[in-house]
C-alpha cells in the first residue's frame, strides 16, 4: 500500500472512530443533562489532553485526547471524587435507578439512532446496488439440484421483496439462523415466473454464516467479459511480472482464454506456481511470467494475481439498480434494517460464545480501518453505509452484559432493583477486574485476528 493510500485508509477511519464516539458520548451528555446531573467534563480519546476548553453555566470541560480509541464523560459522583455541597442533588450517584439507567442506556441508543438517520438518508437518496440475478449454481450445489436457472432474477425469499443482492444475502441468511426451509420466486430470462425450494437446512449454519449463499449455489450473474485486464494493483503478483492495464489475456500455460470469468477461476486455483501468459499489448505479441500469491477469501484459500478486469462501464450498468423509498418507506426500511443487522450480530456474537462460530470472525481495529478505506475509496453512500453498521456492532457490543461496559451498568442496576438497594462497593471492584479481563480477551483476539490476516493477505 502506498504511504497516500495508507494516510486516506487511516483518515477514512480516524474520522468513522471520530464520528461513532462523539455520538456515543453525546447520547450520555445529553440524557445526563435532561436528568439533571452535573456534567464536569466530556472527552474524545484517552491519555495525554491535547486541547481542552470549558463552555455553558457549569464550566463543562471539553477535551481532545491523544489516544483516539474511545471517549468518556464524567459527571459529579461521590463514588468518584468530592462532590460540593451545592451539586449534591446533580450528582449521578444521588439520582434514582431509572435515571441513571436512562443515561447508561442513551450512549449504545445514540449509536443506534445514527444508523437509522443514515440508512434513511441512503434509502431516500438512492443506492446503486447489485441487482439479485442468479449466475449458474456449481454442480451438486443445492440451487444446481433445485433447477435455478442462469440468468434467474430473484423477487421474493419466502415472500419477503427482494431488491437487492444485498436484500438476498440478509434474507437468506436470517432464513438460515431461523431454521426456515426457502423457497426463492425468480423471474426467468424469458420472463417466466417461478419458485424453487433449496435445501439450505442441509448446509451447516456456520458456512452460512460466512458465506450467505455461496454454500447453496447461489452465485451473482455476471456478463461475459474480455479478457482485458484494466488495474494492476501496485506492489501485486502481476505488477511484479510485468502485467498492465489494458494487456488482452490471449492463454494461459498455453491454455486459450476466451473470457474473463475462465481467466479468474484458472488464477484462483492455480497455487502459487508460475503461470506463463501469451498476452496481446498494443497489437504485439508476448509472454510474461506470474506467481500468484496465496491468500484467505471467506475462509478458504485462493491465489490471487493482483488485477482488475477492463470494462467501459456497460456491462456494470447491466448488473445495477437503484433502490430508493420515499421519506415514510425509508424511515420504516431504515428502522427495520437497523433492528435486522442488531438482531444478526447478537446471534453471531452468541454463537461465537458457544463455539458455534469461529472466534476468526472478529475483527479489530487494523481490519476495521481497511473496510473504512475501501469503502470511503467506493464513495460517500458507501462508506456512510458502512459507518451505519460499524454503529450498529458498536451500540450492540456496549448493551452486553460485560462489567465496564454499558450493558454491564445496566445488569448492576437489575441487580440493584431485585435486592432493594446498591451493590457492595466490593461487588462493584471484582465485576470490573472481570470486564477489564474479559474487554482485554476480546482486543486479544481481535488484534490477532487482524495480524492473521495482514500475514495471509
Amino acid at each position: 500500500m502506498n504511504p497516500a493510500m495508507l494516510i486516506g485508509y487511516l483518515g477514512a477511519f480516524i474520522l468513522a472512530l471520530g464520528i461513532l464516539v462523539v455520538v456515543h458520548e453525546m447520547g450520555h451528555y445529553l440524557m445526563a443533562r435532561a436528568c439533571g446531573v452535573k456534567v464536569l467534563r466530556f472527552a474524545f480519546g484517552f491519555g495525554r489532553t491535547l486541547c481542552s476548553w470549558r463552555i455553558g453555566k457549569d464550566q463543562t470541560e471539553w477535551a481532545i485526547a491523544a489516544f483516539p480509541l474511545g471517549g468518556y464523560v464524567k459527571m459529579a459522583d461521590e463514588r468518584e471524587g468530592t462532590v460540593a455541597a451545592e451539586d449534591l442533588p446533580r450528582a449521578f450517584n444521588r439520582q434514582p435507578l431509572g435515571r441513571r439507567a436512562l443515561i447508561v442506556v442513551a450512549g449504545p441508543a445514540a449509536n443506534l439512532l445514527l444508523a437509522v438517520v443514515l440508512y434513511w438518508l441512503l434509502f431516500m437518496a438512492g443506492m446503486n446496488e447489485l441487482k439479485p440475478r442468479l449466475g449458474a449454481p456449481p454442480a451438486g450445489s443445492p440451487a444446481a439440484v433445485a433447477g435455478v436457472p442462469v440468468g434467474a432474477l430473484v423477487r421474493a425469499v419466502n415472500d419477503k421483496p427482494i431488491l437487492s443482492w444485498q436484500d438476498l444475502r440478509w434474507e437468506v441468511m436470517r432464513q438460515a439462523m431461523d431454521a426456515v426451509p426457502l423457497r426463492v420466486d425468480v423471474l426467468t430470462e424469458e420472463g417466466t415466473a417461478a419458485s424453487f425450494a433449496i435445501d439450505n437446512l442441509g448446509i451447516p449454519l456456520a458456512a452460512i454464516e460466512k458465506d450467505p449463499l455461496g454454500p447453496l449455489g447461489l452465485v451473482l450473474y455476471r456478463p461475459p467479459m474480455p479478457a482485458v485486464i484494466g488495474q494492476v494493483m501496485p506492489g501485486s503478483a502481476a505488477a511484479e511480472a510485468g502485467l498492465r492495464s489494458g494487456d488482452r489475456v490471449l492463454a494461459v500455460d498455453g491454455r486459450p482464454i476466451r473470457e474473463w470469468a475462465e481467466l479468474s477461476a484458472l488464477i484462483r486455483t492455480a497455487g502459487e506456481r508460475s503461470l506463463l501468459f501469451d498476452i496481446e499489448r498494443t497489437g504485439q505479441r508476448m509472454q510474461l511470467s506470474a506467481r500468484p500469491r496465496i491468500g484467505e477469501e471467506g475462509g478458504v484459500r485462493v491465489a490471487r494475481l493482483g488485477v482488475m478486469v477492463h470494462t467501459d462501464g456497460s456491462e456494470a450498468a447491466g448488473m445495477m439498480t437503484v433502490v430508493r423509498y420515499g421519506p415514510l418507506e425509508a424511515a420504516w426500511r431504515a428502522l427495520a434494517k437497523t433492528w435486522d443487522t442488531a438482531i444478526i450480530s447478537l446471534r453471531m456474537m452468541g454463537r461465537m460464545v458457544s463455539g458455534d462460530l469461529s472466534w476468526k470472525n472478529l475483527s479489530g481495529p487494523v481490519t476495521i480501518a481497511d473496510y473504512a478505506g475501501q469503502s470511503a475509496q467506493l464513495g460517500l453512500a458507501t462508506y456512510l453505509s458502512f459507518l451505519a453498521l460499524i454503529s450498529i456492532s458498536l451500540g450492540v457490543l456496549n448493551l452486553l452484559p460485560v462489567p465496564i461496559l454499558d450493558g454491564g451498568h445496566l445488569l448492576y442496576y437489575l441487580a440493584e432493583f431485585i435486592k432493594g438497594g446498591p451493590l457492595s462497593e466490593r461487588v462493584l471492584e471484582i465485576g470490573q477486574q472481570i470486564g477489564l479481563a474479559l474487554l482485554a480477551l476480546l482486543m486479544a483476539f481481535a488484534f490477532y485476528n487482524d495480524l492473521t490476516r495482514l500475514i495471509s493477505g
